[in-house]
């Protein structure tokens, strides 16, 4: 049976919760746009490694936090779970750049004064076909609807919370597990650098799924408005609990404000992106960036 409680009021602590089953439903799928575009390009040169690397370390971090701040199970599987998903993201880019660099020819032949007017070899990805805006925007809109709505689902037919009734409930503060979460915040942070630069430099943000992005978006508002709203009635401790909560709530509004910018860019270089305008050039940059892993 569905639990009543849900269903009689809608407070500050049901925003809450439902905020945070959003959030859950959207890192649950956050990776796999990218991953599937990747595929689908059979590249991930819109990817920085350095992006990919410098997340994965916060990831590590954010479970050890989680561990030592003693927060719910559920969130430090969740926190296991992302540090896999982003492996998987991390080695399918690793394998594109691999494959991508045995393509071009070691020994120089295509410089033999046999074939001198032969230019080196060209980017093998195939040449997708563009999908209209209106139809990507559209597909991007039923997909945010349907994993926020199973989000909802996920809380409505969850069990009602119950308020902390003993001093074993109450809110402990780990100065280690606070290290760590700062630690992670910072991470969480600088990961977004390299690949603002990057998309900077080509000029263009091709190769990276701004679904990627929205879910990481959606996930990380949901995640700090259930922080803020998580308060029984009379609790005493509210802002102890969100202090002990500031570094997860510092690295979930600092990424909100620089994925801020990365959406600005998917704008910005929209037309670069349409017309082919940085194909020289861009793809000299594309090279260096390979090399690089920024």
């Amino acid at each position: 049976m569905f639990p009543p409680s849900q269903i009689v009021s809608f407070n500050l602590q049901a925003l809450s919760g439902v905020s945070g089953s959003i959030s859950i439903a959207c890192w649950i799928v956050v990776f796999s746009p990218q991953i599937v575009q990747n595929f689908q390009r059979g590249s991930a040169d819109g990817l920085s490694l350095a992006f990919l690397v410098v997340w994965l370390l916060g990831d590590f971090f954010n479970i050890i936090g989680a561990v030592m701040q003693g927060v719910l199970p559920t969130m430090i599987i969740l926190a296991a779970y992302y540090t896999i998903a982003d492996m998987i993201l991390l080695l399918q880019c690793l394998y594109y750049r691999c494959h991508s660099h045995s393509l071009v020819s070691p020994d120089g032949s295509h410089l033999s004064p046999a074939t001198p007017l032969l230019e080196p070899a060209k980017d093998t990805e195939p040449e997708l076909p563009q999908t209209p805006m209106w139809k990507a925007a559209l597909f991007n809109t039923i997909a945010i609807i349907s994993v926020c709505l199973a989000g909802v689902l996920g809380w409505y037919l969850s069990p009602s919370p119950s308020p902390p009734s003993s001093e074993d409930d109450k809110i402990e503060f780990s100065p280690l597990g606070q290290v760590f979460g700062y630690l992670c915040a910072i991470l969480y942070l600088a990961s977004r650098v390299p690949q603002i630069l990057l998309n900077y430099k080509r000029r263009s943000c091709e190769g990276v799924s701004i679904l990627f992005f929205l879910f990481a978006g959606i996930g990380n508002a949901t995640y700090v408005m259930s922080i803020f709203a998580n308060t029984y009635d009379g609790d005493k401790e509210y802002w102890k609990y969100i202090a002990v909560n500031a570094s997860w709530l510092l690295g979930s509004l600092g990424t909100l404000a620089l994925d801020a910018v990365i959406f600005a860019q998917f704008f910005a270089y929209q037309d670069n992106a349409d017309d082919g305008v940085d194909s020289e050039e861009g793809s000299e940059d594309e090279r260096e960036s390979l090399m690089t892993g920024i």
